[in-house]
């Protein structure tokens, strides 16, 4: 099994700098985006084969996620249902027979911590939320998280320690994740790589110098670890701020 995660950072601009070639090559069992940016009916995807799942935000132009899938779902959540966190197109679940699969688009704390507060909300009742999957089978959660867990997850920690995505308050809630029964699947097969980044700014030519993030992730309930096959962060692939990030499973 085959699964793909990818910010686009907006779909339709993505669509123009290669996305549709990138997908028929990758091939995914389940390919997954965030940040798509548009409404129902603003876009028709070329993706034969696929089902496609998507969530969009109230508010036009921002958030957004979608779920394609050659495996057709026992069942479909979009959000949390929680009316705190429900309004901007964040979350998608599919359930299947042996394990739920979750697309995520963490909210960003924003410049001077504005949504911190927010985030740490959102952060527990996240963690809360697939804990309450995971009672039930094992879960596959992928996405953007907007934070960069240890100090080798992104280029220059010392001088963001207070910026949003690198701030304690979030780095802490990531651990609580992970502690609550979950693997960071790139960090499993890599402990200590350093200089592989998943978000470079569209400033100061960051990615061309490498001065990047790594705040898209696959995870997955420890009783899959013996499952893990590989992961891979697709740093080559252009058409967004974020490259697509892999997980391999048997």
């Amino acid at each position: 099994m085959k699964f793909v995660s990818w910010n686009v950072n907006g779909i339709r601009a993505c669509v123009q700098k290669g996305f549709e070639e990138f997908f028929h090559t990758v091939d995914a069992d389940i390919f997954s985006i965030q940040e798509t940016k548009l409404q129902e009916g603003q876009i028709d995807l070329n993706l034969d084969g696929y089902h496609q799942y998507w969530n969009y935000a109230k508010r036009k132009g921002y958030s957004g996620t979608a779920i394609f899938t050659k495996w057709l779902p026992i069942s479909v959540k979009y959000g949390m249902e929680m009316p705190d966190h429900d309004d901007e197109g964040r979350l998608i679940t599919l359930e299947y027979e042996d394990y739920y699969f979750v697309t995520c688009y963490t909210p960003n704390s924003q410049p001077e911590l504005m949504r911190l507060d927010y985030r740490m909300k959102w952060e527990d009742d996240f963690r809360e939320y697939l804990k309450k999957l995971q009672d039930k089978k094992p879960v596959i959660f992928c996405g953007d998280l907007n934070v960069a867990h240890q100090e080798i997850d992104l280029k220059n920690p010392k001088t963001n320690r207070k910026n949003a995505g690198f701030t304690d308050e979030e780095r802490g809630k990531f651990t609580e994740l992970i502690q609550a029964g979950f693997i960071d699947t790139f960090r499993y097969f890599y402990p200590e790589k350093e200089g592989v980044y998943s978000w470079w700014s569209y400033r100061f030519k960051a990615r061309e110098k490498n001065a990047g993030w790594r705040i898209d992730y696959f995870c997955v309930s420890n009783s899959l670890k013996d499952r893990l096959k590989h992961a891979d962060i697709c740093t080559e692939i252009l058409g967004s701020d974020h490259c697509p990030v892999v997980l391999e499973m048997i």
